[in-house]
């Protein structure tokens, strides 16, 4: 499904052209001229992500600013400020206001959409971790614990070891934080980055690194298990939109520019450094107080106790945001005959592999649960009947491709059949989480009694 926008900006000419661009990128956009009428369409349909001009002069534009930041039902949206001036003042009171971002006019088209994009994926990211946690509390863990931000591990990586560049410099002066300068070339051939940093700070402001290894070093940093929960934040020379653009995309936090006033960049590195500590104890929280009661111990996924509270809150996070959301039963076929024919050991082996292969191949947002035996659950938040299908088809298939191991040079293939239900399609109810789930159980039997190894759609989203 797709992101909601708002667009707060008192000038028609100004909402129109940015309403064309959402709209172009496939976003719900809705639009207002003034505090009041955001207010309500903030109340009202809960936008993902709000472009508000900065600049405006009706009301205290900044102020308003602060507002959504602190107030937890809204303290989650993405803001961009836009129509600010391209100063180091303008741009730090409106950071310092709660904006995500800035952008100044004349606002570069590209740069703009890979900024909303990364700030969907961050602010998808961590609901799912507040989903989790409200769920963790409901069944009584220990809260996590708010605390001031620690002093972090900060890494600059540039080329110039020798000589700090100027920026590097009065970074340092303004910030507390532990640091260490790093070659680029020594990260990527690096097997131990001991103590694994919270921030990353990425020098692009040297050509050669550019263009030698600088892109594959976000990535590479990004797909490590070791570092791809780290911060991103990277530094970049004047007039570079695009390769700006390119670096979101591929999965950097931030961008910045070298000549950013030095409380602009101690600005931003905090505020990722805030939220990587925060998913940090988010995480803690779910994995930590009574685990072993949530988790099935063969396979290590949510059980039935954890799995049924998490599906009610996600099925009331839909319904509050119109949201469709995906639930999938997931069976493997035959698989008393596995036990008999080749031992119990050899159906856990089944087991815990096929756990693996459908956790390392989801989103990070979707919820995947053994609800007992050979069943499993999986839950997909914003996700259309499309979606659901192709990646029910997709898991289907990626059990086929290969067999599963179970002792030394001894394997045996499984396949297994699916069935999915939808909540939430256009112009139907949003459905609740048990009938969401016997609407999945009779679209699996469906898909057992056609001869399994296939998918099955329930009937409301076929």
């Amino acid at each position: 499904m797709t992101a909601r926008i708002l667009i707060v900006d008192s000038i028609a000419t100004n909402r129109i052209v940015l309403k064309v661009k959402m709209i172009a990128a496939q976003f719900v956009v809705d639009a207002c001229a003034t505090r009041a009428e955001a207010e309500d369409a903030i109340a009202q349909h809960h936008p993902d992500l709000v472009l508000l001009n900065l600049s405006d002069q009706d009301g205290d534009r900044h102020g308003f600013c602060k507002m959504l930041r602190n107030l937890p039902a809204s303290a989650s949206i993405a803001i961009i400020a836009v129509g600010v001036a391209d100063t180091a003042q303008a741009r730090f009171a409106a950071l310092d206001a709660g904006a995500d971002d800035v952008l100044s006019h004349p606002i570069n088209d590209t740069l703009m959409m890979a900024r909303i994009r990364s700030l969907l994926r961050v602010r998808s990211v961590g609901q799912e971790l507040v989903l989790r946690d409200s769920t963790s509390k409901a069944l009584g863990f220990e809260e996590a614990t708010a605390r001031f931000q620690a002093a972090a591990n900060v890494a600059f990586v540039s080329s110039q070891i020798g000589e700090p560049t100027q920026w590097l410099s009065a970074f340092r002066k303004v910030t507390s934080h532990k640091t260490r300068l790093l070659d680029p070339d020594g990260v990527l051939g690096a097997t131990d980055l001991r103590p694994v940093p919270d921030l990353f700070i990425l020098d692009a402001t040297k050509g050669d690194l550019q263009q030698n290894s600088f892109l594959n070093l976000i990535s590479d940093l990004r797909s490590r298990s070791e570092t791809r929960l780290a911060a991103q934040l990277i530094v970049l020379g004047p007039d570079q939109a695009e390769l700006a653009a390119m670096c979101l995309d591929l999965g950097a936090d931030d961008v910045v520019s070298a000549t950013a006033d030095p409380k602009e960049m101690k600005h931003r590195a905090n505020v990722l450094i805030g939220r990587k500590q925060q998913h940090d104890r988010l995480r803690d929280t779910v994995r930590s107080g009574l685990h072993a009661a949530i988790t099935d111990p063969l396979t290590g996924l949510y059980n039935r106790r954890y799995a049924v509270p998490h599906l009610n809150r996600m099925a009331a996070e839909s319904t509050k945001l119109e949201r469709p959301f995906a639930i999938m039963m997931i069976d493997i076929d035959h698989f008393k005959a596995v036990n008999d024919t080749y031992g119990h050991a050899a159906g856990d082996a089944v087991l815990v592999q096929l756990s693996d292969r459908l956790r390392e191949n989801l989103r990070a947002i979707d919820f995947v649960a053994r609800m007992g035996g050979e069943e499993f659950l999986i839950a997909m938040p914003r996700t259309s009947v499309r979606r659901a299908k192709l990646a029910a088809d997709r898991l289907r298939r990626l059990v086929n491709k290969a067999p599963f191991n179970y002792a030394e040079g001894k394997s045996v293939d499984v396949t297994v059949s699916v069935g999915v239900a939808v909540s939430g399609i256009p112009g139907e109810d949003i459905l609740g989480r048990e009938v969401m789930c016997d609407l999945a159980d009779q679209a699996l039997y469906e898909a057992k009694a056609a001869g399994r190894n296939q998918v099955a759609m329930c009937a409301s989203a076929a």
